[in-house]
């Protein structure tokens, strides 16, 4: 069968080293692409916000399979148009992507369904929410209501930097994102990302990972997209992994089903594993980058018969096979991220620094142009490793890594660190 894929990150990447690998596939082609995919499939420039544009070229390119990489398009409603038009899918409903288009929604399902999460308020007035903070003290967490590319997320440890991005949020820093907050309670613990793939009735167990969000080492600085994973999460045992599914996944997936909403696709559950267990931080409707690019490597099975299977409704007769191994990825950087940067820096030495045969590079911020890859992005690079420990996959990261020459790039050299240390004791 012909696919398309929608995107441009190293999500997008790594799903099409996968499905490029799958016996099902006659063409690929990916919208709008980056500088490394083009190895793997047909890149297009097609705009995922024009719904007449990627129809009319599924028609013209016979395509029976659309995957949909990031959120944006789905709670704008891509889904939709696609499944109207008798197209398989693999991504959720605008009506239940809110799940990660409206984190106040998410948290209203969690309250009605008794789904364990941190206490929280809604707010759109800056003068109701610094009174709740005051309220509650600090440390606490302000985040935008809507999508904010990873970046809406504050953890204030004081009054004045939780006033301070209250404003920045309600001021318009992330525009319409902003237009509502949410404030709630710090949790402490343990961060584990879970992911699901559902029918919108069963799930199917997809895999755990641990992300980085913070740009520097030691887990300090603003909030990024992510600045690496690895795979699995050793917190989630099978006895953590029972209890999130049993307390969090299938509750969120009756009470979606419940409130007319039923979601299909992937269910990313953003975790804090504490003392009471596991309690959600927030939902993401779309598989996580760079949590994807670790999955895609550990696991063995063809990865679209489980993709077709979420739209198609048999999630119930799927399994699939995964790896032992540990998959660790290292994101490089443009200097400045994830504030203001340079583009379109040529990055060199790409082919001998992932040479190895467990070492995959999977692009995000890239373009190739004249046979260059240009660096054109914020988060550019995703050197990914699959190794016998967690030791090894960041000792082959860094090294594969280090063979890359790009000085106006940087990168975290701590990623995988509390795994590391739990190998060691």
């Amino acid at each position: 069968m012909n696919i398309l894929v929608i995107g441009s990150g190293g999500r997008e990447h790594s799903l099409c080293w996968k499905i490029a690998r799958s016996p099902m596939l006659d063409q690929l082609y990916v919208a709008p692409g980056n500088g490394g995919i083009g190895d793997l499939a047909t890149c297009v420039n097609l705009d995922a916000e024009n719904h007449d544009e990627i129809v009319d070229f599924c028609r013209d390119k016979n395509i029976e399979f659309v995957v949909i990489g990031p959120e944006a398009p789905l709670v704008n409603g891509l889904s939709d148009r696609l499944t109207s038009e008798s197209i398989t899918v693999f991504g959720p409903s605008a009506a239940a992507a809110i799940l990660e288009g409206s984190k106040g929604f998410t948290k209203d399902l969690c309250a009605k369904y008794n789904i364990p999460t941190a206490a929280y308020g809604r707010f759109k007035v800056a003068a109701d929410a610094k009174e709740f903070v005051a309220s509650k003290g600090t440390p606490i967490v302000i985040k935008a209501d809507g999508l904010a590319a990873g970046k809406g997320v504050i953890i204030a440890e004081n009054n004045e930097q939780a006033f301070a991005a209250i404003d920045d949020i309600l001021g318009g820093q992330f525009g319409e994102a902003g237009a509502e907050l949410v404030v709630e309670e710090f949790l402490i613990g343990e961060e584990a990302s879970f992911f699901v793939l559902t029918d919108g009735e069963n799930i199917l167990p997809f895999g755990t990972a641990q992300d980085h969000k913070r740009v520097g080492e030691g887990d300090v600085g603003p909030n990024t997209g992510g600045m690496g994973a690895y795979s699995p999460a050793k917190i989630m045992d099978p006895a953590m992994i029972q209890r999130t599914i049993d307390e969090i996944i299938m509750p969120t997936v009756k009470g979606m089903a419940a409130e007319g909403r039923p979601f299909k696709g992937v269910l990313f559950a953003g975790l804090m594993i504490t003392d009471k267990g596991p309690e959600l931080i927030e939902y993401n409707v779309r598989f996580g980058d760079p949590e994807c690019q670790c999955l895609m490597m550990r696991l063995d099975s063809d990865i679209v018969p489980a993709l077709m299977a979420c739209a198609n409704g048999t999630i119930d007769q799927m399994t699939t096979e995964w790896s032992d191994k540990v998959a660790l990825n290292v994101v490089m950087a443009a200097n400045g991220y994830p504030g203001s940067y340079e583009k379109n820096m040529e990055i060199k030495n790409l082919d001998e620094a992932g040479n190895a045969e467990n070492i995959v590079i999977f692009h995000a911020g890239t373009k190739k142009e004249e046979g260059k890859i240009l660096a054109v992005g914020g988060r550019v690079l995703n050197i990914t490793s699959l190794s016998p420990s967690v030791s090894e996959a960041k000792n082959n990261a860094y090294e594969a890594l280090d063979k890359i020459n790009w000085k106006q790039g940087f990168c975290r050299r701590d990623i995988g660190w509390r795994a590391v240390e739990r190998e060691e004791t």
